[in-house]
């Protein structure tokens, strides 16, 4: 899906085109975004501004997925766009758009933030298997490689059981923050034949080496995605590896 295996994490109003490439010369992959992609999501967005956190709230969200993409066309970076949504037309609408870029367009079953929850998205989609499954199943359809970002340790979730059924409905990718549960990366390995990256203090050898002892192909950096310092410990981590 992507080499040197290790992604850059999307920041939620940080990770745009101009965050990927400073960070080119170590990652094989960078998720923008996320984006939210309709108006319950954005409504939620706008509260999460409202309280100091940063969004990415443009007047067209397609046209912007669209732009950012293309700035990434001519890099060595594999693209991928995170988005939050609750309904499926503009799902469609950017999956469609990442294809012509050869993106990978990323669902977001990840954000906890309340606002986002009770919009019915983020995390909320993980107890919700079925309009997941749904979401990463009209992705796929129109033409994008589909990942679907997740976390352990959301009470009364099953994620080997989930990852399974995402399997099933065409996800790709599975990107797992295994939020100090490291040992899910295993019991998710075991029921998921897609590309699988682990998330959450991935910073040198040591946790390199874990992630790909359970089983991940792949790891990603998310806040210090920007320290040249972190990522080229990393970078060294994964070529050791997989030499």
């Amino acid at each position: 899906m992507f080499e040197p295996r290790l992604a850059l994490a999307s920041l939620s109003g940080e990770s745009d085109a101009d965050w990927a490439l400073a960070a080119e010369e170590w990652a094989g992959a960078a998720f923008l975004g996320g984006i939210a992609l309709d108006e319950p999501t954005r409504e939620a967005a706008h509260a999460l501004v409202a309280r100091d956190r940063t969004e990415f709230l443009p007047d067209d969200p397609v046209a912007f997925v669209d732009r950012e993409l293309a700035v990434l066309d001519d890099s060595s970076l594999r693209a991928g766009i995170n988005v939050r949504t609750t309904t499926v037309a503009p799902l469609r609408e950017v999956a469609r758009v990442c294809a012509d870029h050869d993106a990978i367009l990323e669902v977001n079953a990840h954000c906890r933030q309340a606002e986002m929850c009770d919009a019915g998205a983020g995390q909320t989609l993980l107890r919700d298997g079925d309009r997941l499954c749904e979401y990463a199943r009209a992705a796929s359809e129109a033409g994008a490689d589909v990942s679907v970002k997740v976390r352990t340790e959301v009470t009364g979730v099953d994620l080997p059981a989930l990852a399974a059924r995402l399997d099933a409905a065409g996800a790709d990718c599975l990107h797992v923050d295994a939020m100090d549960s490291e040992h899910v990366v295993a019991e998710v390995r075991e029921r998921f034949d897609g590309w699988l990256v682990a998330n959450n203090g991935v910073r040198d050898r040591a946790t390199v080496r874990e992630y790909l002892d359970f089983g991940a192909d792949a790891v990603s950096v998310g806040r210090p995605s920007d320290d040249p310092r972190v990522l080229q410990r990393v970078r060294a981590a994964l070529e050791e590896a997989v030499a």
